[in-house]
């Protein structure tokens, strides 16, 4: 039986519209709106981002291809080109990002948790910042180099169904720690970054607040060894050590006791020289626990390679941070859809074929569960019209 919503329509159903339009009241971003609701420019740019629609033409002329079946999306007409422009131009981004975090406390009830490898109950987030180029003549607002624009997106992602939790967006010359200083991590919780957030500043902010880390040690660290573990043979793993930095700016600045694991990583066929304050786990979590610090690098591969922030249908502030935090809702709800599937796609794999079935009239959560599966071709008599 064909089903009598779109797949996207059905999507949309996920966003709870009465708290949507509690937080437009609450920003007031239709304060000087003329017929045209911000809700009506959400779904347009949330089509941009699954669509991957390149122009703001092809947007409207998307949504208006639809014809009558513009009402099951909440919508009268589709927008005018010019009216969707102005939207993005003068609306507060701040809305979607309010929207966000209300579909990040929806997709939190989803989550499965962490992977089964890890056995500690402690929460694991990962910390990293992603840099949006952008052209300088079109964006002159954002001037990162002499002849490039960019914006930074700083980005927290909780290991518990990798969703981000935390985001930040600067301009492309704010550096990455100004920003990690802001970030509020629970108490016991572990947090894993790469060597461009090696500051002993932050480290020292960290161990005050009960936060574990774990992180690559620079090359040109100065330190001395005050003590060291037995490691297992036949393991990966080459030393478990207790150091103590000795150069004078280090041992001021973070004078206790660290610990150094040495990992060798088959797939890259080299040593990881591995940083924490945490002493109780087993080396070989330390380990794991960094490896799985990827997946925000995977995060940010399938946000910029399957939706729509690498290229921009409007070139003021407000239309460039709305389009990102659409994006982020957008991956979210695509999130969501993951942990209710029983089918376990990759990410990238559920962004490309819910691509190809955006506007398909089947039922979206058997959908969802065997999305390979074709339905039964109707018969030729029961498509022929009566006479």
């Amino acid at each position: 039986m064909k089903f009598t919503t779109s797949m996207f329509a059905q999507i949309l159903q996920i966003v709870p519209k009465a708290e949507f339009m509690r937080l437009v009241a609450r920003t007031g971003a239709e304060r000087h709106s003329k017929g045209f609701t911000c809700w009506a420019q959400f779904v347009a740019m949330l089509f941009c981002q699954m669509a991957q629609s390149k122009s703001l033409r092809e947007i409207t002329d998307g949504l208006t291809t639809l014809f009558g079946k513009l009402n099951h999306l909440g919508l009268r007409d589709a927008p005018k080109r010019s009216t969707l422009a102005y939207a993005n131009r003068h609306r507060p981004w701040e809305l979607y990002m309010a929207v966000f975090f209300a579909m990040l406390d929806i997709c939190r009830s989803e989550s499965p948790g962490k992977k089964a490898k890890f056995r500690f109950k402690n929460k694991l987030m990962s910390l990293d910042a992603s840099v949006i180029d952008l052209c300088l003549g079109l964006f002159p607002w954002a001037e990162f180099r002499q002849t490039k624009g960019a914006v930074k997106l700083h980005l927290l992602l909780d290991h518990d169904g990798y969703l981000p939790v935390f985001v930040v967006i600067t301009d492309g010359k704010t550096h990455e720690l100004s920003v990690a200083h802001q970030f509020i991590l629970p108490k016991g919780s572990i947090v894993v970054v790469d060597k461009g957030y090696c500051d002993f500043d932050l480290f020292h902010a960290w161990d005050e607040k009960g936060v574990y880390f774990v992180t690559r040690l620079k090359d040109n660290a100065a330190f001395e060894v005050v003590g060291e573990r037995s490691v297992p043979d036949g393991r990966n793993i080459m030393a478990d050590q207790f150091i103590r930095f000795t150069g004078p700016k280090s041992s001021r600045r973070y004078p206790g006791v660290l610990r150094r694991v040495v990992v060798w990583d088959e797939r890259l066929e080299r040593e990881l020289v591995l940083l924490t304050n945490q002493f109780r786990f087993v080396p070989a979590t330390i380990g794991e626990i960094y490896r799985d610090r990827w997946q925000i690098e995977l995060f940010f591969k399938v946000l910029k390679q399957h939706l729509k922030v690498k290229t921009f249908v409007g070139t003021s502030p407000d239309a460039l941070r709305t389009q990102i935090w659409i994006a982020l809702i957008a991956i979210l709800l695509i999130k969501y859809l993951q942990f209710r599937s029983r089918c376990d796609l990759a990410l990238c794999r559920l962004v490309a074929l819910l691509r190809l079935h955006l506007f398909s009239y089947v039922e979206l959560w058997s959908w969802l569960d065997d999305p390979f599966h074709l339905p039964p071709q109707q018969s030729v008599h029961q498509v022929q019209l009566a006479f």
